[in-house]
């Protein structure tokens, strides 16, 4: 494997077809030889984690933000969230990922740290994700904190038209930009 993709958003292509990932802003939690795991951070649920935590466990928690639908995949409850002792993975510098019973009860108790929750996952298997990547399904770039936690409407769109941006600008020949904006 040349590169891994963790720490990392994959954007929707606007022409991905299936509907699991349409218009799906994924954070890539884990990318290895043996596939990729990773989170849909767009997709709100009509629960809240406090609704979800009271069916799952006795610790209370008062948490009116929505519960995350993560992707397709069953899987746990998962949580992003910044609170270093109760981090299995580092998913990007100061950000860590967890599914494990005792980290979620820390994070409960604890609530100093912020907290996106997840039910439901994304997986891909060895060369899947790489192959999808080819073909033109997804948009790459770097994962960054506020948007992780920011409850940013149209995510996927602002993303798609900062990474276009950001594709877009070292390509640009200074002497074809017009000294008047208003000709553009």
């Amino acid at each position: 494997m040349d590169t891994s993709f963790q720490g990392h958003f994959l954007i929707a292509s606007p022409t991905l077809g299936d509907p699991h990932f349409f218009r799906a802003v994924v954070l890539i939690i884990q990318h290895d030889e043996s596939g990729a795991l990773g989170l849909v951070i767009n997709r709100p649920l009509h629960t809240t984690v406090g609704e979800t935590w009271s069916r799952i466990s006795d610790i209370p928690y008062d948490n009116d933000a929505p519960l995350y639908l993560g992707g397709p995949c069953d899987s746990p409850l998962m949580v992003l969230h910044c609170l270093e002792e109760a981090g299995k993975i580092e998913v990007i510098p100061g950000i860590y990922f967890t599914a494990e019973a005792e980290d979620l009860n820390e994070l409960v108790r604890d609530q100093s740290s912020p907290v996106k929750f997840f039910a439901g996952s994304a997986g891909w298997t060895n060369g899947q994700l790489e192959e999808e990547i080819s073909d033109g399904d997804w948009l790459v770039m770097p994962a960054m904190a506020e948007q992780i936690f920011g409850r940013l409407e149209n995510q996927w769109r602002v993303l798609t038209r900062l990474i276009a941006r950001v594709a877009a600008v070292p390509n640009l020949n200074p002497k074809l930009i017009p000294p008047d904006p208003s000709v553009n």
